[in-house]
């Protein structure tokens, strides 16, 4: 791997291009194994594809092996929008899961791999 490249000048220039994000980790309650927890998970999973149509959140990233881990956001939009959207969710709402938020920067146009 050649970092030759990767001058202060250069890692400079491209931080100037940095926006702000914020991350959301979500996390499983006990409650995400009670009776009707799949119907609450999936009116939660409904909010997440609407988040993404709406352009709100560009990763979210469920995990489903682990036992408290329950998955990975990020949006674009400011901590205390984030706080809004999150309180709102079913799954949140219902206890299953409880979620950190933490501000953030990256590179605009950055993306999962194919």
């Amino acid at each position: 791997m050649d970092l030759s490249k990767f001058t202060i000048e250069y890692i400079r220039e491209q931080q100037s291009r940095m926006k702000d994000y914020t991350i959301v980790l979500l996390k499983k309650t006990p409650k995400i194994k009670e009776a009707g927890a799949d119907s609450i998970v999936f009116e939660h999973a409904r909010k997440n594809f609407a988040l993404r149509e709406e352009g709100l959140a560009s990763i979210i990233c469920p995990v489903f092996d682990h036992p408290q881990f329950g998955g990975v956001y990020i949006f674009n939009v400011d901590a205390a929008q984030t706080k809004n959207i999150m309180e709102e969710d079913p799954a949140v709402k219902a206890g299953a899961f409880l979620y950190e938020i933490y501000s953030c920067k990256s590179f605009p146009g950055d993306f999962l791999a194919k």
